[in-house]
């Protein structure tokens, strides 16, 4: 199982990405199944995967807190099981979803984050990819509650202020030791020579910029009609820079 994780601040097009990494790999990596984990407080990679949720981790959570949310003989353990596939989204397109949520409410949610950690890393098993959209601080993974990432991809757009941002995203995974065996930094929205212009704001990030995604008026289309950005064509410009990007990592 090799897993995969997406940061960056919000706007910079990284649930875009993810949408994009995921139809990748179901057209270069036949036959592998795919999880895809919304761990972004902002959830909408479902939108950008077209489709519906009813469940959330985070709901789940919450109905822990309460003694009689939990069905009389079943465990906190047990329950947290049971619940997790009722919100795990299940396609017929070799991909599945899992929405993680807001946290709601006050109060320590230690125990059942350990289990929800564990019961993650027995469902992610299941799978031979999981793709995880993170929001900037890193929350699930400073937790601890995904850990032993393979890839982690830092999106940017093209703009100063969201190039520091990655360097702060890039602080966060060093400052917490989070177990991630390689880093690189993508830029999108690009539209002309601005990543020359930002050559000094990306050395600083101590990232490897591994390539760039081109501001693509077919994803602004599909967003205002409210298409699934997974069903963008083939000629998509956006969809042919992460391919070539994704290319060079080895999957």
């Amino acid at each position: 199982m090799k897993q995969i994780a997406i940061a960056g601040k919000g706007g910079v097009g990284k649930t875009t990405f993810t949408a994009l990494m995921l139809r990748y790999l179901q057209k270069n990596k036949a036959g592998t199944s795919i999880l895809a984990v919304d761990a972004d407080p902002n959830a909408n990679l479902n939108e950008a995967l077209g489709l519906k949720v009813e469940n959330t981790m985070s709901c789940l959570l919450e109905d822990t807190k309460n003694p009689k949310a939990i069905p009389s003989g079943m465990t906190k353990e047990m329950y947290i099981e049971f619940k997790m596939q009722d919100a795990l989204v299940e396609t017929s397109k070799a991909y599945d979803l899992l929405v993680m949520g807001n946290p709601q409410g006050s109060g320590c949610y230690c125990y059942p984050n350990d289990l929800l950690r564990k019961h993650l890393e027995k469902l992610r098993a299941n799978y031979d990819y999981v793709l995880v959209d993170n929001e900037a601080g890193l929350e699930h993974l400073s937790r601890r509650i995904i850990s032993n990432v393979d890839t982690l991809i830092v999106v940017s757009d093209a703009a100063a202020r969201s190039i520091r941002s990655a360097t702060r995203v890039y602080d966060i995974v060093k400052s917490v030791n989070l177990d991630v065996k390689e880093i690189y930094l993508v830029v999108t929205k690009v539209m002309g020579n601005e990543v020359e212009d930002l050559q000094e704001e990306i050395a600083k990030t101590g990232l490897t910029l591994i390539g760039t995604v081109p501001l693509d008026p077919l994803v602004a289309q599909f967003d205002v009609k409210g298409k699934a950005l997974i069903d963008l064509p083939d000629e998509s410009a956006a969809v042919q820079a992460v391919e070539a990007i994704l290319a060079k990592i080895k999957l």
